[in-house]
């Protein structure tokens, strides 16, 4: 099973997520896209995720290969999040292929946590523009795949639809 959770800054989506892991099959590694280097605010922040998460779940800081990485780890996988990979690699031109066949590949199963960017106003930088778009299209063929795509928006959760479209 492979659920998306979807949200913007601030929206809950990481804790969502983490219930949602809670309740699968053990063992639990938590896949972290995300380090804060010379950040105090963004350390700050990633101390509160990493204290939330049960005792008992491995950690694994995945590097630009994150497809790789998911499809080595096996059990369930709580993968937080999607948008710092994407900000990381060379030109924002993440493999949302590679991912998708290595979260379809695995044993286990995999809720992934993404940035909800398209939302917003339109970026004012190039940047930002590619990075919008760059994340659109990976969340896009990650929620093709996934079983369940939910939103989160203010702490509430949404599920959405499947598209079945004629």
């Amino acid at each position: 099973m492979i659920i998306l959770v979807l949200g913007g800054a601030r929206s809950g989506k990481s804790e969502v997520a983490e219930r949602l892991a809670a309740q699968l099959a053990e063992p639990v590694t938590y896949i972290a896209t995300l380090t804060p280097g010379d950040d105090a605010d963004l350390a700050a922040r990633i101390e509160v995720h990493r204290l939330r998460r049960p005792g008992g779940w491995r950690t694994v800081e995945a590097g630009l290969d994150l497809p790789a990485v998911v499809g080595a780890v096996s059990g369930s996988v709580l993968l937080d999040g999607l948008g710092p990979w994407v900000a990381a690699s060379l030109g924002m031109a993440a493999d949302p292929g590679g991912l998708c066949r290595a979260l379809t590949g695995r044993g286990g199963d995999s809720v992934v946590v993404s940035e909800e960017v398209g939302l917003g106003v339109h970026p004012p930088t190039e940047s930002g523009r590619r990075f919008r778009d760059a994340l659109g299209a990976v969340n896009q063929a990650v929620a093709a795949v996934a079983d369940e795509v939910i939103f989160v928006l203010a702490g509430r959760v949404l599920r959405l639809d499947p598209v079945d479209l004629p």
